[in-house]
């Protein structure tokens, strides 16, 4: 059993001693420690495969450290890891908002044991779903993922917390349903044309054995199934309403990381395994996603509030992931990757100051606020930051990811796919407007409350949390090579196969 299998151990331990801390002292103790073990081994995965990676040919071995451990094998159902250069960027983002998430939580009330215990057991789910290598142990991993956060919003979520989190289980759970006719699908279609019944993503795809006319039939399923998540339009309305509704570290973990098993899923599992339906039929579901990139944008224009001003950003810029990853050139694909990885960890920040903010404050409404920046300086510095980096200011971790998206897109010369690019352009300027507009509002205008001098900045836990993210955030638009190469290595051999190249 090789190390990766430490990412879905060391979870499941937390939750055991979790289970018997007796106070709020241990179960922060076990949280810390175990969230700042996940981050360091994430660490360690980087280096381990940036090493192993020199030493062999990316399009020869687009999986390491793989293992396969029999599960039931009259389905040919195994317990297979083995990562990428994507699945690696992927763990690494789900620890650092794992580790800043609980931080970002260490003053949580009431029942903090019980919180931690689904917030641990939904990054259980994240987790396991990337280093998963197997489609039925990476569809339960992903079930694993979504179940929490129904309790997580309806129990300690705020507003009408009931209905946010039911709106978002039917929604997922039916998104679910889909991805199960479509998993299946693939499984007994793939055994009867190649005479080989099996689950292994990578042996699926080396055997190609899928006719087309059979593989525009499950396309949709799979796609759509993993696009409900990945706030793909129309499907993307219990979004807002979750995100708005979530305690801060789960809308952190939501935003930042549940997100993007969507856009990893739509990519590692529809589009590589079903590459014909992906060419044929992906006009269509790019004209959706174009729609997601600007109705996202202009829908957080007129919002009041800071979590569904976010919220309507965040649909905005995960239907960018998708919109990339669908116009399969190299270079957009690997700027959804960056997408995914820039917004994971600047969305975590907003919503992370904006928490802050609301625990102050006890509002998140924008006409209620102002002269933040007097009052809670580190607070409004790292909102503006935030902000900065979601409208893709240069030397930020936007910038990287959508020049590569933009620029790849517009490497497709047909009229249809750059008119789609030139559309999906405008969302930068629209982006700038509301956060901008935002910004001069909350932070500079006049204090509007008298009590709020008497508010306090950061605290010691928030500011590790914060400044975490800030680096992060700052550190991938200085110094992005690293990423991006370890991510161009995993997108090259896949868009290889994706075009019959």
């Amino acid at each position: 059993m090789t190390f990766l299998t430490l990412f879905v151990i060391i979870p499941v331990l937390m939750l055991f001693c979790l289970w018997l801390a007796k106070n709020d002292t241990q179960v922060r103790i076990v949280m810390a420690v175990g969230s700042t073990a996940l981050l360091a081994l994430s660490i360690y995965l980087v280096f381990a495969f940036i090493g192993a990676r020199e030493s062999m040919p990316a399009e020869k071995y687009p999986f390491l450290f793989g293992d396969a451990i029999p599960w039931f094998e009259p389905l040919h159902i195994f317990y297979r890891t083995g990562v990428d250069g994507i699945a690696v960027v992927m763990i690494l983002l789900s620890s650092i908002i794992v580790f800043t998430g609980t931080f970002a939580s260490w003053q949580q009330h009431p029942q903090q044991k019980e919180y931690f215990l689904w917030f641990t057991l939904l990054s259980t789910g994240v987790f396991g779903f990337f280093i998963s290598e197997d489609l039925f142990t990476m569809f339960m991993f992903y079930e694993v993922a979504l179940i929490p956060m129904y309790l997580l919003i309806g129990i300690w979520g705020t507003g009408p917390k009931e209905y946010s989190a039911m709106k978002l289980t039917l929604m997922l759970m039916g998104g679910s349903a889909l991805l199960i006719i479509g998993i299946l699908g693939i499984y007994f279609f793939n055994g009867q044309y190649s005479g080989t019944y099996t689950m292994d993503v990578m042996q699926i795809a080396m055997l190609h054995a899928i006719p087309v006319s059979i593989q525009k039939i499950f396309f949709p399923f799979i796609f759509i199934g993993f696009g409900v998540l990945g706030a793909l339009f129309p499907f993307h309305t219990w979004s807002p309403d979750g995100h708005a509704s979530a305690p801060t570290a789960v809308s952190m973990l939501h935003a930042g990381v549940l997100m993007k098993l969507g856009g990893y899923g739509c990519f590692r599992v529809a589009m590589f395994l079903l590459p014909e339906a992906a060419q044929q039929l992906s006009w269509i579901f790019l004209i959706l996603t174009t729609i997601s990139v600007v109705y996202g944008a202009l829908s957080a224009c007129v919002q009041t509030d800071l979590k569904y001003i976010n919220a309507y950003s965040s649909v905005s810029h995960c239907g960018m992931v998708l919109f990339a990853l669908l116009m399969m050139t190299q270079t957009a694909c690997t700027g959804a990757i960056l997408q995914m990885l820039s917004h994971g960890l600047m969305t975590a920040l907003f919503f992370a100051v904006i928490g802050m903010i609301y625990h102050r404050t006890g509002t998140r409404d924008v006409r209620r606020l102002g002269g933040l920046m007097k009052i809670m300086p580190f607070l409004s510095v790292a909102y503006v930051v935030a902000g900065l980096a979601n409208l893709g200011l240069p030397g930020f971790s936007g910038f990287v990811a959508e020049m590569n998206i933009f620029v790849g897109s517009f490497q497709n010369a047909d009229v249809f796919h750059r008119t789609c690019t030139i559309i999906a352009c405008t969302s930068i300027v629209i982006t700038a407007v509301y956060i901008l507009r935002v910004v001069g509002k909350i932070l500079y205008q006049k204090v509007p409350n008298p009590e709020y001098f008497k508010l306090t900045d950061a605290t010691w836990d928030e500011r590790i949390a914060v400044g975490g993210l800030i680096f992060c955030v700052a550190g991938l638009g200085l110094a992005p090579l690293w990423a991006q190469n370890i991510i161009n290595d995993a997108v090259g051999p896949m868009i290889s196969h994706i075009m019959g190249m």
